[in-house]
């Protein structure tokens, strides 16, 4: 048999339950099982897939904050500079709004790359804060993340591949939004779970008839050791 090919993975909305929220344990054994490197691609903070990785037992290869943070199990890299994100977090409640997580923000608490607001939170405020500033703001279907035009989850995949070892053609990525777009252009197989946005079904390779983590197991059982 054939190995295994190196994987990219979403959490939010690609490893959840098929309710939503919260990682579905189904998917620990097989990545636990997986013989070739196993890549955890979010826009979450970078403690957070660190941790994923570390309690489902495989290496912590990990492109956190949508590509700001990249961590190849040997040393961090930055690809952004936080002050211009901090200063749109800081504009946008001085012109009245909220980031919307409470007074502790654990969301962005740990977070050094980016700013992430509330989906509940005014969206065209801070569009048009972030351009001053000369940012993006992308919709993770989570949350809109303040980010620099300079950084992606596809340029940390292939920062990471080149360290690693792997061919980008060989990866398979699975995703569910927007910000999965330049991991689905930078592998060779992508796949879209069925409950992804109509922007990462565009440029999927192809879109799955299952949601959530459901279509990434159907994923894993059809390329193992093709």
């Amino acid at each position: 048999m054939t190995a295994d090919p190196p994987l990219v993975l979403d959490i939010d909305g690609t490893l959840t339950r098929p309710e939503g929220w919260g990682i579905d344990p189904r998917i620990f054994d097989p990545l636990l099982e997986w013989d070739a490197p196993v890549v955890v691609a979010t826009g979450k903070a970078f403690p957070y897939p660190v941790a994923l990785c570390h309690f489902a037992a495989i290496p912590e290869l990990v492109v956190a904050e949508n590509g700001g943070v990249v961590y190849t199990g040997e040393s961090v890299h930055y690809t952004a500079d936080p002050a211009a994100a901090q200063a749109v977090a800081e504009a946008y409640q001085e012109a009245g709004y909220d980031l919307g997580w409470g007074p502790e923000d654990t969301v962005n608490r740990w977070r050094q790359t980016e700013v992430a607001v509330n989906h509940e939170q005014p969206e065209g405020p801070l569009r048009k804060l972030a351009a001053e500033y000369g940012l993006d703001v992308l919709d993770t279907g989570y949350a809109y993340h303040v980010v620099s035009p300079e950084t992606s989850k596809g340029r940390g995949v292939a920062r990471l591949a080149e360290h690693v070892g792997f061919a980008l053609q060989d990866a398979v990525a699975v995703g569910d939004s927007e910000n999965d777009i330049s991991t689905f252009e930078t592998v060779g197989r992508s796949f879209a779970v069925a409950n992804a946005d109509d922007a990462a079904k565009a440029a999927a390779g192809e879109v799955l008839e299952t949601a959530h983590a459901d279509g990434t197991l159907a994923v894993l059982e059809r390329v193992r050791g093709e």
